[in-house]
């Protein structure tokens, strides 16, 4: 089971190296926006939507490899001082009836949109823009499979480290 908790880890870890580049790519696109809006007087919904489609891929694609490497939003205020065997429990409740279920809705509930825009390959937020908005909505399915992959993969671990 340990190669297959690798192995999910490996397709986040993967994913995190090619989308890490988004942030500097849009850095620097918001840059070159600023400079030819305020320098030259040049705008374009086109290159400002880029901006918008750049960060959402970079958070959507990267939140299972936030949830790997134990960076996400978590309260901890009596999480922190429980012993590891509390810890455990509760992160095995987490997986099981809170993060897996709310992305398996979110997944159920998001796919007819998307499958929608894809029928009717849906056009740009607003004149002038990006011809993809099907490519931006995609984002919501694989953002849930990959968070769900992980899951299952901390999931795979928690359960063995019991076993230990």
């Amino acid at each position: 089971m340990q190669r297959v908790a690798d192995a999910l880890d490996g397709v986040n870890r993967g994913l995190a190296q090619v989308v890490r580049w988004l942030a500097l790519v849009m850095v620097l696109a918001q840059f070159t926006i600023v400079v030819g809006r305020y320098v030259f007087g040049v705008n374009s919904i086109a290159a400002q939507e880029s901006v918008l489609y750049m960060h959402a891929t970079l958070f959507m694609l990267a939140a299972g490899y936030t949830l790997l490497v134990d960076k996400h939003v978590r309260v901890d205020v009596f999480y922190a001082g429980l012993s590891r065997q509390a810890q455990r429990r509760i992160d095995i409740f987490g997986h099981l009836f809170l993060l897996l279920p709310s992305m398996a809705a979110l997944l159920y509930w998001s796919w007819p949109s998307v499958r929608n825009s894809w029928s009717i390959l849906e056009g740009p937020l607003a004149v002038g823009g990006i011809e993809a908005v099907f490519l931006l909505k995609s984002l919501i399915p694989a953002f849930c499979v990959l968070v769900m992959l992980q899951s299952l993969a901390l999931l795979i671990r928690l359960l063995s480290e019991g076993d230990a």
